[in-house]
C-alpha cells in the first residue's frame, strides 16, 4: 500500500491525511455551490470550521469508546491522527448535532441544508475511505477469494478490501441520492435516505470487517451495527412523518 504519498527531507504528506483534505475540500465547495444554487444562501466559513472540529473531536470521541481501556492506558494515542484514526459515525453524529444548533440559532432552515450535506458526506466519505485503503487500516476478514488483498498491517495474510466494498456502496449511494434529489417530495427526504441506505451498507459491511473495533455482542453485533439500527429506527419514522407532513423540523 502506499500509506506515504510524499516525503521530503523531514517533511511527511500521508495519504490518508491527504484524502481526508482533498474530500473536505470538494464537500465544502460542494456544498456552497448548492446552498447559492438551490437556497441562494452563502454559508458562512465559520460553519464549516465548526462541522471540521465537530467531526474530529466526535471522531476521536467515539475511537475512544471502542477501545476504553487501551486508550486510558495510552492517552496519548487517541490524539495521533495518523495511525489512531476516527470512527465515522462518531464524525457524523457530532456534525449534526453542531450543524443543527448553527442552523437554529442563525435561523436557517435546517431540511434543505442537511439534503445537501447528505451528499456531501457521501464525498468525502468516500475519499476518506479510499485514504483508509492505501493506510491498510479498517481492513477486512481473511479470505481466499478473488478479491482478497494482503496489507502491510494484516502480516501478509490476504484478507476482504472492505474500504474498497464500502467506497463502491457509497458512490451507489451517491447516485441514488442523485435520483432522490431530482425527484424529492419534501425536504428532508435526501437526508433521512442517505441515513437509512448507509445504514443499511453499513451493518452488512461490518459481518466482512475484520480489523480491531469494539463490539456490542462480542463478534456479533458491532458498535457501528448497533448505532445503524439505531439510526434505521428513528429514520425511518420520521421519514414517514415528514412524508405525510404529520411534523415540521
Amino acid at each position: 500500500m502506499y500509506p506515504e504519498l510524499l516525503e521530503y527531507q523531514n517533511i511527511t504528506i500521508y495519504t490518508y491525511a491527504f484524502c481526508i483534505a482533498f474530500g473536505t475540500l470538494l464537500a465544502v465547495l460542494y456544498t456552497k455551490w448548492q446552498a447559492k444554487k438551490t437556497l441562494d444562501l452563502i454559508l458562512p466559513n465559520t460553519f464549516f470550521y465548526l462541522i471540521f472540529i465537530a467531526g474530529f473531536v466526535g471522531g476521536k470521541l467515539f475511537l475512544f469508546f471502542e477501545r476504553p481501556i487501551y486508550y486510558l492506558q495510552n492517552p496519548k494515542s487517541i490524539f495521533n491522527i495518523f495511525s489512531g484514526g476516527f470512527v465515522f459515525y462518531g464524525s457524523f453524529i457530532c456534525i449534526i448535532v453542531v450543524t443543527i444548533w448553527f442552523l437554529k440559532k442563525n435561523k436557517i432552515a435546517i431540511l434543505p441544508i442537511i439534503d445537501i450535506l447528505a451528499i456531501t458526506t457521501t464525498i468525502v466519505h468516500a475519499i476518506g475511505r479510499m485514504g483508509c485503503f492505501f493506510a491498510g487500516c479498517c481492513y477486512g476478514k481473511p479470505t481466499h477469494s478473488y478479491f482478497g488483498i494482503s496489507f502491510p498491517t494484516t502480516n501478509s495474510v490476504t484478507v476482504h478490501p472492505t474500504q474498497l466494498y464500502e467506497v463502491i456502496s457509497i458512490l451507489i449511494i451517491m447516485s441514488l441520492l442523485f435520483v432522490i434529489k431530482k425527484n424529492k417530495k419534501f425536504d428532508g427526504q435526501v437526508f433521512f435516505s442517505y441515513v437509512i441506505l448507509y445504514a443499511i451498507a453499513r451493518s452488512v459491511l461490518e459481518f466482512f470487517r475484520g480489523d480491531l473495533r469494539g463490539f456490542i455482542i462480542q463478534n456479533y453485533i458491532s458498535h457501528s451495527q448497533f448505532i445503524a439500527f439505531i439510526f434505521i429506527s428513528i429514520t425511518a419514522y420520521l421519514y414517514l412523518k415528514l412524508k405525510s407532513k404529520k411534523i415540521t423540523i
